[in-house]
């Protein structure tokens, strides 16, 4: 852990300090500051004058200051007043900035922090600053917590200020008066329930229970077993005497996996981390779990951070789903901080879904984990019949081509209304939101920005994508025409052509706007985008997967991941075979992921995935950053930092300029140009990487130079 200081309560120097005097001097030196004043009254602007703590009279802060040139710690001298209070952990506040008085520095804006450390010296040769304010007592940054925040951000070339902000939630004063509930006793083991379909998975729930630290990759047989099999994995490591922590990608599916522990525990033993639960609420719970009230967490992304107590399982369902990558800095991703935790905590580690990534694959290829799987007669015989079907394959049937099925899609249809209801997967939401000219086809194109045109009802006005203008009348402006047609349908525009091919039958929506949780055994027809589809109480008689081509003709490295791993979820979803249940995925036979779908075996897809990754030097073979921002300030941060020797760039490229209101968080501003540039290092230079891409950063920021160079190791998206 570094202990570089700067000045405290002042602008930190370019260099770090040298050591000062120690000891007696040291404390003679802080106790300068005491006059013969009266003690200040509680919680003045300064405590300038103030007696100091008789004993440990320094603390070390974490400034709550996200920039990568302050990323280290600061000393400040603690008035006698907040000694019991200003305990490692607890929030305080402190002068921070440039000022001169009477040949001191002190004066600066009142900015957060965290206590790290009580000592009875420091090395800084000046005046100490003292504290202006602790704000709780309450310990909320513990040394685990703070060592895990300190590997996240070294790993992702980021400052500790900005992980600490991810993973400590903001203070609710009301929540911290409440006493936490007293802790419960270990519930009872569990049964194995359904893991004894799984040939390793009864001898996985006993390792828990054991206290052993094993670690698997999961791949979970289709049905709805999974978040019960989940919560036994969790209730076995709690039986154990031992801490538990899930995340998984949205609050639905936490949810699924809450009922069930308290189902098999009962309440009181875990708490439930979403963003639903509300800021008080939910710090209320977290609360309870720094504490030690409670035992297991089971969460959304920030729940990764959880300070659970004798971690002794962390989990992680469908680590491909990009709700698991953080979009603020340093972007951490939850599979790689579960990991962090697993390995520096001792905890066992259980990666599930229905599908496997590359970097899951990784994992077993390395040797670091376990695969947990099914034997192919288990799954053949829980998984739904998969039929195939290409793009171009037009119905016969007036109702079909209305509805834009092909007729073996129609025909699965309406045989299986007679069943239940049919999921219908659709990738994109809203009505047509790609359009096109019907004579040249050429792109439909807004006239003030460039942005998309998109139809957002039957008779409504078009309008783009990007500003949100409206396009009343449309020209095509390389051949004149008028007409248009449409690229991509979207998930409205689906529902209502279904409607009119099954008028008898109930069509329903579930999407971004609007997400179903459950759907009845009725006949109905359930059309939703890929994450938002609804649990059919006795399951699906048929599923259809459409317009394949829009998922798998994205220029991305994981496109076909991606999309395996959207159909696996919505298809899991579907009865077994056995009991009639049916996929028909709209997409050409011949390719590699509808190949996996048809043979359900997402393990041998993210093997030759991984395997062609390993051929071409992408991730996660390798470890790679991406560098964007301005050409100039991209070129200029490639030709100042220090890579390793066997650092290889790949560009910088430019990308492409957003219309207004077309920008991303992280992306160029509206109709500004930027590059990328991809660094790539072989496996076991990804923390010499990291370190050298933080220095260049803190570099720039004390030269004060302004113009903006993002840094993202890990890119979701490498094209």
């Amino acid at each position: 852990m570094s202990s570089d200081n700067g000045r405290p309560g002042g602008e930190p120097p370019h260099d770090p300090p040298a050591a000062g005097p120690a000891g007696g001097e040291q404390l003679a030196l802080i106790r300068e500051t005491v006059r013969a004043a009266k003690v200040p009254r509680a919680r003045p602007r300064t405590w300038r004058g103030a007696p100091l703590a008789e004993r440990l009279p320094v603390a070390r802060v974490l400034v709550d200051k996200g920039l990568v040139h302050l990323d280290r710690y600061f000393d400040y001298a603690v008035p006698a007043a907040m000694d019991a209070e200003a305990r490692p952990g607890v929030r305080v506040r402190v002068r921070f900035g440039a000022g001169e008085r009477d040949g001191r520095r002190e004066g600066g804006g009142l900015i957060n922090g965290f206590v790290v450390e009580r000592r009875a010296d420091s090395d800084y040769p000046g005046t100490l600053a003292p504290l202006a304010q602790v704000l709780s007592p309450e310990p909320v940054l513990s040394p685990g917590l703070l060592a895990l925040c300190r590997a996240v951000a070294d790993r992702y070339a980021g400052a500790l200020a900005d992980v600490v902000q991810l993973a400590v939630p903001r203070r609710m004063a009301r929540a911290e008066k409440k006493e936490s509930p007293p802790a419960q006793p270990p519930p009872p083991a569990p049964d194995p329930g359904s893991w004894t379909r799984y040939p390793d998975g009864p001898g996985y729930l006993r390792a828990l229970h054991a206290g052993a630290a094993p670690r698997a990759v999961w791949t979970a047989l289709p049905g709805p077993e999974w978040p019960d099999e989940l919560a036994r994995a969790l209730a076995a490591t709690l039986a154990g005497g031992r801490g538990a922590l899930a995340v998984l990608p949205d609050g639905r599916a936490a949810a699924r996996v809450d009922a069930a522990l308290t189902a098999l525990a009962g309440p009181g033993h875990h708490v439930l981390l979403t963003a639903d639960a509300g800021p008080e609420a939910r710090y209320r719970r977290w609360l309870a779990v720094s504490r030690g009230a409670v035992r297991a967490v089971v969460g959304t992304r920030a729940a990764m951070f959880a300070p659970v107590r004798d971690l002794g399982l962390a989990a992680l369902w469908e680590d491909g789903d990009s709700g698991h990558a953080d979009e603020r800095a340093p972007h951490p991703h939850a599979r790689e901080v579960l990991t962090l935790r697993a390995a520096h905590e001792g905890a066992a580690f259980l990666l599930g879904g229905h599908g496997r990534t590359a970097e899951a694959a990784q994992l077993v290829r390395t040797g670091w984990a376990r695969a947990l799987a099914a034997d192919r007669a288990t799954v053949r015989a829980t998984a739904p019949r998969v039929r195939t079907i290409g793009d171009g394959d037009e119905g016969r049937d007036p109702a079909a081509r209305a509805a834009r099925l092909p007729s073996l899609a129609w025909s699965t249809v309406r045989d299986a209304l007679r069943r239940g209801p049919v999921l219908v997967q659709v990738p994109r939401r809203g009505y047509v939101p790609r359009l096109a000219c019907e004579r040249c086809r050429t792109p439909a194109r807004c006239r003030h920005c460039a942005g998309p045109l998109e139809a957002t009802g039957a008779a409504e006005a078009l309008c783009c994508g990007w500003c949100g203008r409206t396009e009343p009348g449309w020209r095509c402006a390389e051949c004149g025409g008028a007409r248009l047609r449409g690229q991509v349908f979207g998930a409205r525009r689906t529902a209502e052509e279904l409607g009119r091919a099954f008028p008898a039958v109930p069509v329903r929506t579930s999407g971004r706007d609007h997400v179903l949780d459950t759907v009845g055994p009725a006949p109905a027809l359930v059309v939703s985008t890929p994450g938002a589809e609804p649990v059919a109480e006795e399951g699906y008689a048929a599923a259809l997967l459409l317009d394949g081509w829009a998922m798998l003709g994205r220029p991305d490295l994981r496109a076909g991941e991606e999309t395996l791993r959207r159909w696996l979820g919505g298809a899991a979803l579907v009865r077994p075979e056995p009991a009639g249940g049916t996929v028909v995925v709209v997409a050409d036979p011949g390719l590699r992921p509808v190949q996996a779908l048809v043979r359900w075996d997402p393990a041998g897809h993210a093997e030759r995935e991984l395997a062609d990754r390993a051929e071409l030097g992408f991730p996660p073979v390798s470890r790679m950053a991406a560098v964007s921002g301005p050409p100039e300030a991209v070129a200029g941060f490639l030709e100042t930092v220090r890579l390793p020797a066997d650092a290889e760039v790949l560009g910088p490229v430019g990308l492409p300029v957003p219309g207004p209101g077309g920008a991303r968080p992280g992306g160029p501003p509206p109709g500004e140009r930027w590059d990328r540039a991809l660094i790539r290092v072989p496996p076991g230079t990804g923390a010499a990487l990291a370190a050298a891409l933080k220095a260049a950063r803190a570099a720039r920021l004390a030269r004060r130079e302004t113009a903006p160079v993002r840094i993202r190791v890990d890119p979701p998206d490498l094209g």
